[in-house]
C-alpha cells in the first residue's frame, strides 16, 4: 500500500537550544528523550485547570540538525496552540515556523525514516517530508473505532475533555514521571486520588446519529456524548454508572461492544 495523504494537518518546525525543556514544562508527554536521537512523541497542551486544549506529535528526524523539530498538528487548532506557545515562551530561545512539508501514513512495511504512530501499532506509520502521499485509501475513522483512539474534533473537545478520561494513558499520551508541566496537577490528581466515572468507549449504532449527539437513557437523562462514527460503530464519552442501560443518541439506539 502506497503512503496516503493525512488531511487537515499543519507541519511547524520548532528550532532552537531551549525548544525541549520549554516544551518539556508545558506538555503532557516527556519530549526528552528527542534530544538524544529521532523519534515521535504524542501530547496533549492543558488548561491550568487540566482540560484538553490540543494534541500534538512532536517529531525529531534523522536528517535534522540538532535544535530542529516538528510540530504536527490539527490545522483547524494550528492558530490556538501557537498562539498559546507564544504565550508561554518569554525569553526561552524557541522560534516557531511554517514547514513546507507534508505527513503521509499508510499500513505497509514503513519506507525509511518513518516513525510508528505512537498511538497504538494498529495505526501504521507516519512520514514527514515534501512529498505528498496518495489519496487515502484506509477506513483510519474505522481502526480508531476499533483500537478507542480519539482525535479532535469529533472525540476531543477542547476546553471540556480531560485526557484520562479519553485514554491517553493507555495511548502512551502521558507521562507521570516527567515532572510539572501545565494542568499536571489535576491530572494527576484524577490518576492516584479518584475513580474514572466517565471514559471512551465503543458503542454498536442501530440507526443514523452524528458526532457530538447527545447520549441519553430511554427516559432522558444525560449519558454521555457520540464521537466519531465509522459505519454501524462509534466511540463515545460514556458514564460508566450508564454504560450498560438501553442508550440512545437522536433517533439511534446504542449498545455497548
Amino acid at each position: 500500500m502506497t503512503a496516503e495523504e493525512t488531511p487537515g494537518r499543519m507541519i511547524w518546525q520548532l528550532t532552537g537550544k531551549d525548544v525541549l525543556p520549554f516544551l518539556q514544562g508545558l506538555v503532557s508527554n516527556d519530549v526528552l528523550p528527542l534530544g538524544r536521537g529521532p523519534g515521535l512523541v504524542w501530547a496533549a497542551l492543558l488548561t491550568p485547570q487540566g482540560k484538553y486544549l490540543a494534541d500534538f506529535f512532536l517529531a525529531r528526524r534523522a536528517e535534522d540538525p540538532e535544535g530542529h523539530y516538528l510540530l504536527d498538528l490539527p490545522a483547524a487548532l494550528a492558530e490556538p496552540t501557537l498562539r498559546r506557545l507564544m504565550l508561554y515562551r518569554l525569553r526561552a530561545e524557541v522560534q516557531i515556523a511554517p514547514a513546507p512539508l507534508c505527513v503521509t501514513r499508510g499500513l505497509a512495511a514503513p519506507p525509511a525514516g518513518a516513525f510508528p504512530d505512537p498511538r497504538h501499532p494498529a495505526l501504521g506509520w507516519r512520514l514527514y517530508g515534501a512529498r505528498a502521499g496518495g489519496p487515502v485509501q484506509t477506513d483510519w475513522d474505522a481502526l480508531r473505532v476499533e483500537h478507542l483512539v480519539p482525535e479532535f474534533p469529533a472525540d476531543l473537545v477542547p476546553d471540556d475533555s480531560y485526557i484520562l478520561e479519553m485514554g491517553f494513558e493507555r495511548l502512551h499520551g502521558v507521562d507521570f514521571r516527567k515532572g510539572c508541566y501545565v494542568g499536571q496537577e489535576v491530572t494527576a490528581r484524577m490518576k492516584h486520588k479518584t475513580e474514572l466515572k466517565k471514559g471512551l468507549v465503543r458503542l454498536a449504532l442501530d440507526g443514523t446519529a452524528l458526532p457530538g449527539t447527545p447520549i441519553t437513557l430511554e427516559d432522558g437523562r444525560e449519558a454521555g456524548r457520540l464521537g466519531t462514527v465509522s459505519g454501524s460503530r462509534a466511540l463515545a464519552h460514556l458514564r460508566f454508572d450508564r454504560i450498560d442501560a438501553p442508550l440512545v443518541a437522536g433517533t439511534a439506539r446504542l449498545r455497548r461492544t
